[in-house]
């Protein structure tokens, strides 16, 4: 795989470089069977300006500072969820309490502690977000990290995780005949939250896929 790369992206450097219009050559690639998502690769490897020779554009990179600013991005961010749903479920809880099912004595304890890790986290969330962003719009080229877009796909992938086990649990219940207001009301909030943080970056992806 290394050495077709190797021999795509040095047909496309000369093509480029002969003056050879970027539609011809990525209609010649794809004609020669090349799957189109390795063309567009190939071709993004290469700034689109004025110049003698093919310029490279850089190339997605790992950074130490930035690693840590992203783990503790995501990290915050999870636990911004992870919170946000515990707090709803004990509302929901002490709202509709089930007079066979009372409040065990933590319940305090638990609020007490998603009111606390949301004090905490979804400031930080806030703050790391918009420092992230700032960069990223003084220099694109971080939008290349490799870290920020294993992450983000992992992050997808948990969202989604979350929501069909939520729907499955939903069916699960309906068919048992199980599902009360209460009930519901959960499987509304992980979904609100699963959906939520699912498509804002799955978004987020796409509009960087747009301006690439």
């Amino acid at each position: 795989m290394a050495g077709s790369d190797d021999r795509l992206l040095g047909f496309v450097r000369e093509a480029l470089g002969q003056g050879i219009p970027r539609a011809q050559v990525e209609a010649a690639l794809t004609q020669a069977g090349w799957p189109p998502e390795q063309v567009a690769d190939a071709l993004r490897s290469f700034a689109d300006v004025t110049f003698p020779v093919p310029v490279p554009r850089p190339r997605p990179y790992l950074s130490a500072r930035e690693a840590f600013l992203y783990l503790v991005l995501f990290v915050s961010l999870y636990t911004v969820a992870f919170n946000l749903v515990s707090l709803a479920f004990d509302i929901i809880n002490r709202i509709f309490e089930d007079a066979t099912q009372p409040l065990s004595p933590q319940w305090r304890d638990s609020v007490r502690f998603s009111v606390s890790a949301l004090l905490v986290a979804f400031p930080l969330f806030v703050f790391l977000s918009r420092l992230i962003a700032r960069a990223v719009r003084t220099d694109p080229a971080k939008r290349a990290s490799r870290v920020r877009k294993w992450l983000t796909y992992l992050t997808l992938f948990f969202a989604a995780l979350a929501l069909m086990c939520d729907v499955i649990t939903l069916v699960y219940n309906v068919l048992g005949g199980e599902a009360t207001i209460r009930f519901v009301l959960k499987v509304v909030v992980v979904a609100a939250v699963a959906g939520t943080i699912f498509g804002y970056y799955l978004w987020d992806l796409r509009a960087e896929e747009r301006e690439a």
